[in-house]
């Protein structure tokens, strides 16, 4: 590619049209050369001018496109002329119980050399805290959990693949524009497209952030005149700490509790919209598993139930917080992580109480044909997938109670075929 200039991207994307009109389908699938002269004709037909319109240089287009050809090793790739994967067969497939996320060897692990850290770079972390709001032990937690603590290997050229991605998955648009966002990263002067090595997915970075992230909240904490979350540690742990002030992190509050829910009370409470302020669980009799008071200044503020595995797990009144850490991975059980290894560097904690059910052993066809039932009977859970999420854990709950069963919120062999 010697030029991006428009006279030669007019004629790029006539060629491209033509070429994709002739050639049979099968073969565009079956011959590697031929696809990748498309993938050359469409970042200069296609993807040129849309990122000339963001503002991207043709020398930052051609410098960060040199010597570039699609990585035919990423997942979720539909090269041209093939259709994409069918959805993954619900008969097949079973969610794991909630308890295999927790490996404990491996908290341990990141929980010791977290607080070791915490320790190294405990001035930074109170300048951070001071600034965003976030305490230093949230912002090491998510640090281990996302890059081992920036001592994981990124060996992916992002751009590359960002760029087969944004040309051949099943998610093209997304790829594309998280593509346009490394460029303006690249066109401003932050990176060396040779220097913005990511994961498979194209997170870049120790807080692996997608470009677009990057562009919202990464911070030059060090002052060394750009946010640098590859190898600067002040930048990386300072990034991760705006992203969750901006994402509505609360100050002085915790992510949340472990707590234990007497029988009288049904577990299908749960969802962040049902909050109640803390001091009101509190007087139903629910309480800390640990036996400590909730503190003071939570009692008047919201808390909301979770049962990630019904009754077979452990149980929680959690903060805001906790779906601001979502925010970041948007999963209970990631936030649960993050939480937990938090609270093992802050203070020595270790894990859950309460343990988890072994649990896992239905196959996602089975909940799907719950979750079906439940809707034809008037209940919200949800999205209709085969996985249980709180809605479809407190309709569960719901059901049971109506049924004369004892609710456990979640489903389990046991409920095969009653729920008709």
């Amino acid at each position: 590619m010697s030029t991006f200039g428009g006279a030669f991207r007019r004629v790029a994307a006539l060629v491209f049209a033509i070429f994709t009109a002739l050639l049979p389908l099968p073969a565009l699938a079956q011959n590697r050369p031929e696809v990748e002269k498309q993938f050359q004709q469409w970042i200069a037909g296609d993807l040129g001018p849309e990122a000339g319109k963001a503002g991207i240089s043709e020398k930052t287009l051609t410098a960060a496109f040199k010597g570039v050809t699609l990585n035919w090793s990423l997942p979720d790739l539909v090269p041209p002329g093939t259709s994409p994967p069918k959805e993954q067969d619900q008969t097949q497939a079973e969610f794991s119980s909630p308890g295999a996320y927790f490996n404990e060897k491996r908290l341990q692990t990141l929980a010791a050399t977290g607080r070791g850290l915490a320790a190294t770079h405990a001035a930074t972390l109170k300048r951070i805290e001071a600034a965003y709001g976030v305490p230093g032990e949230i912002i090491v937690a998510i640090w281990g959990r996302e890059s081992g603590f920036g001592r994981a290997k990124l060996p992916y050229s992002a751009v590359q693949v960002l760029a087969t991605k944004a040309f051949m998955s099943t998610r093209r648009q997304m790829f594309r524009e998280e593509l346009i966002a490394a460029l303006k990263m690249i066109e401003r002067g932050d990176v060396d497209a040779a220097a913005m090595k990511g994961s498979w997915a194209g997170a870049l970075g120790q807080p692996q952030f997608m470009p677009s992230s990057y562009l919202k909240y990464a911070v030059d904490f060090d002052k060394d005149g750009h946010p640098d979350i590859w190898n600067s540690v002040p930048d990386a742990l300072a990034s991760i700490a705006h992203y969750l002030q901006k994402e509505g992190w609360q100050r002085g509050r915790d992510w949340g509790f472990e707590v234990s829910i007497p029988t009288y009370i049904t577990c299908a409470q749960e969802g962040p919209d049902r909050a109640q302020p803390v001091s009101a669980w509190a007087s139903k009799g629910i309480g800390r598993i640990s036996g400590k008071p909730f503190p003071s200044g939570d009692l008047k503020a919201d808390g909301m139930m979770l049962v990630p595995a019904g009754r077979h797990g452990p149980e929680f009144i959690v903060t805001p917080n906790f779906y601001v850490l979502k925010e970041y991975n948007n999963s209970d059980l990631y936030a649960l992580f993050i939480g937990n290894l938090a609270d093992r560097i802050a203070s020595g904690a270790g894990p859950f109480r309460a343990p988890w059910g072994d649990i896992g052993k239905m196959l996602r066809s089975d909940v799907l044909a719950m979750q079906k039932a439940l809707v034809a009977k008037g209940y919200d859970v949800g999205n209709v997938d085969g996985l249980p999420g709180y809605k479809t854990r407190r309709a569960l709950g719901d059901w049971q109670a109506k049924n004369g069963l004892s609710p456990t919120c979640f489903p389990d062999p046991s409920l095969k075929g009653k729920i008709r």
